[in-house]
Formats: C-alpha cells, structure tokens, sequence
C-alpha cells in the first residue's frame, strides 16, 4: 500500500473578504507541484462563503464538480435553466461537459454557508452538460460507510461521469470497519469532516486528508466521534 498525508494545516489558503477557502490541492493562485491531484481527483476546496455573497457566473467545461453543503444553503444557477437551493444533507453532481455556465450564491443573509467543492476528471469527454441533487440524510446509517455517488445512474445516491464511488461515514468512538475498494487499480482518499480516526494505521484529526492506494481495502477506526468524507477515484486519468 502507498500512502500519503495531507494535513490540515498544510493546506492552501484564500482569503477574499467574502469568500474563505483551503486548499488541499493545487487551485487558483495556490500551486504546489507536489499536490496537483490525486488520481483524477482534481479539485478539494473547503469553502466558506459570507451572507448573501457568491460565485458569480462562470464556465466549466470536461469536469464532474461536486457540492456537499455542511452548513447553510446554497443556491445555484445555470445555463441548462436550473434554479436550485441545496442545503446541509443534500448532495449536488454537475457533469460540465462540452460546456456550462453556472453561479453559486449563499441563500442566507444572517449566517455564512460551508460546503465541500470537488472537481473529478471524467472518463468521457464532451458529454451533455447535466445537473442532479439528493437529499442524502436517508441514506445514513451510523458507525458504516454509506455510499452517496457512483458511476451508476441506478446504484444509491448520485452519478457521475467516472468509476468513482464516495461514501461517507458518522462514527462513534472505538468503531472500525475495513472499506472495500470497489475496482483494481482505484485508490481512496479520505477526508475528515469532524473529529478524529485512524486510517491504515495513521492517526487524523479535524479537516486532515489521507490517501492510499495500491490496496484491495482499507482499515478504519474512530479514535474519536467523527464524520469523514471517503472518495474512491481510479489513479490514472483516461485520456
């Protein structure tokens, strides 16, 4: 198995008044050589965005960009005429594909919004631009992995444009399970929402990021209550 450890401190940081984000891989004006992505995953913004402000209008083409509300509601716009608010426990999947416009605005003008941005490559190119959003609160199971994205349009949660599959996971102190990868020559990288665990034996706290690969499985412990976040992405990109 080979490994590698993000912590959190270690993260790019962006500070535009109305905008608050970290960066775990290179972004924007953040670059780092060594953290350009991991596998085909591209982008791990950490994002907190002040009342009432926003992404305004703006171009994605070829890239599957996912949203995970953690705290407030997030409203989206875009070309194909979509007009959504997504909020914490819901999940929001965007395949940009031959080319899409879209905004993203907090909806709530008394407290900030926080919400996980995530960029993935995708296996095909040029696809037809598409939306989706889930509620995924239904979907939790405490002290297990629940999965909330696949490849699959009829497997549990949403889809995306890769053979990628994200799970997360609400445990409880002293709970360990073993995550098995789902397809050979995919890796997992895990991100700690909240709390504390140990992932392959490596001890992770608060907003740390592991990633591993190499592997059939990967043995997880909560060392504390926490809530992780667990992409399984294939490493190597398809041209």
């Amino acid at each position: 198995m080979d490994t590698i450890i993000h912590k959190a401190e270690s993260r790019g940081k962006a500070d535009h008044g109305w905008l608050n984000s970290r960066h775990t891989f290179s972004f924007a004006e953040y670059y780092d050589p060594s953290r350009i992505h991991f596998g085909v995953l591209r982008v791990l913004n950490d994002d907190t965005v002040a009342e009432g402000r926003g992404f305004g209008m703006h171009p994605h083409n070829n890239m599957e960009i996912i949203s995970i509300p953690l705290e407030g509601d997030l409203e989206h716009r875009d070309s194909m005429g979509n007009k959504k608010v997504i909020c914490e426990g819901e999940i929001q999947v965007m395949s940009a594909g031959t080319g899409v416009m879209h905004s993203e605005y907090n909806r709530n003008m008394d407290r900030p919004v926080k919400f996980l941005q995530i960029w993935l490559f995708p296996n095909q190119k040029n696809v037809e631009p598409r939306y989706d959003q889930q509620s995924i609160n239904f979907l939790k199971k405490k002290n297990a992995f629940y999965q909330i994205l696949s490849p699959n349009p009829t497997e549990q949660g949403v889809w995306i444009h890769q053979d990628a599959w994200f799970s997360m996971g609400d445990f409880e102190q002293g709970v360990e399970v073993i995550y098995p990868i789902h397809k050979k020559g995919n890796g997992i990288y895990l991100f700690v929402i909240e709390g504390s665990c140990e992932v392959a034996g490596v001890l992770l706290d608060r907003r740390d990021g592991f990633g591993a690969w190499n592997t059939e499985s990967i043995p997880f412990k909560a060392t504390g209550s926490c809530r992780v976040l667990l992409m399984e992405v294939p490493m190597a990109q398809q041209q």
